[in-house]
């Protein structure tokens, strides 16, 4: 049975994607952080605790993961984390969290596991975001974090497509999930301002259904309406004294 691995598996797009690919006949091993309020259970799905920023922890999780005899085909780089507002008030721990969350641990995930997927010339998935395509003044740490794995992306497409692997980044736009949960803002309140985790597992099934030989190497996924809703500032701050 092909095998997968997916980051920031224990809620919204990760998790999505992981209950896709079963659906797909695939094994998932899906890692996350925490996975107390993860209610999904499948005998296809392998939960890791795993905290990804970690190197040492990160490498541990993969060199167990590949000891298993499974043909590892696809790597999804999913977790994600993001700060926003004016640079000058971003705490340095924010700074850093977002570069280990995501790009420094894509990197070094696609690292251990390149060979593998290079042998069953499989995919390596990277969930990037609108924000690496353009400018964003809310957000500038975050979209640079975002921008650096979309080019890794590019770069390494062209590295390694002779060997028959397919490296894809998915930018998606404004979806709900629970990312915006400690943000100053939110997706708005019609279907049409938001895409949902669904869609993007959907792309994933995309992606992965074209004729050999042919990659979709980007994709971006947006809401027909543009539409940002501003939380109100004492019920963030409430939320935000339980998150740090």
């Amino acid at each position: 049975m092909r095998a997968a691995v997916v980051t920031g598996a224990s809620s919204g797009i990760g998790l999505q994607i992981a209950k896709k690919l079963i659906a797909l006949h695939f094994k998932v091993y899906g890692i996350a952080r925490d996975f107390s309020k993860t209610s999904f259970t499948h005998e296809q799905f392998v939960r890791i605790t795993c905290d990804i920023t970690n190197t040492k922890q990160l490498c541990k999780t993969i060199e167990e993961i590949k000891q298993n005899n499974d043909e590892i085909y696809l790597l999804i780089n999913n977790a994600g984390v993001g700060y926003f507002g004016p640079h000058e008030q971003l705490k340095p721990s924010q700074i850093e969290a977002m570069v280990a969350t995501n790009l420094q641990a894509p990197l070094i995930a696609t690292q251990l596991l390149l060979r593998n997927i290079k042998q069953s010339q499989g995919y390596i998935i990277n969930i990037s975001s609108i924000t690496a395509k353009k400018s964003s003044t809310h957000g500038c740490a975050y979209a640079a974090t975002k921008a650096g794995l979309t080019h890794f992306a590019t770069s390494l497409f062209d590295e390694i497509r002779k060997t028959g692997a397919k490296v894809i980044t998915i930018h998606p736009d404004m979806t709900r999930t629970p990312f915006y949960d400690h943000l100053d803002f939110r997706e708005g309140d019609l279907p049409e301002s938001y895409i949902t985790a669904e869609c993007i597992a959907e792309a994933v099934e995309t992606i992965l259904n074209q004729r050999e030989g042919t990659v979709i190497t980007e994709m971006t996924i947006r809401p027909q309406k543009h539409m940002i809703t501003r939380k109100e500032k004492k019920k963030l701050k409430a939320h935000d004294d339980l998150l740090l």
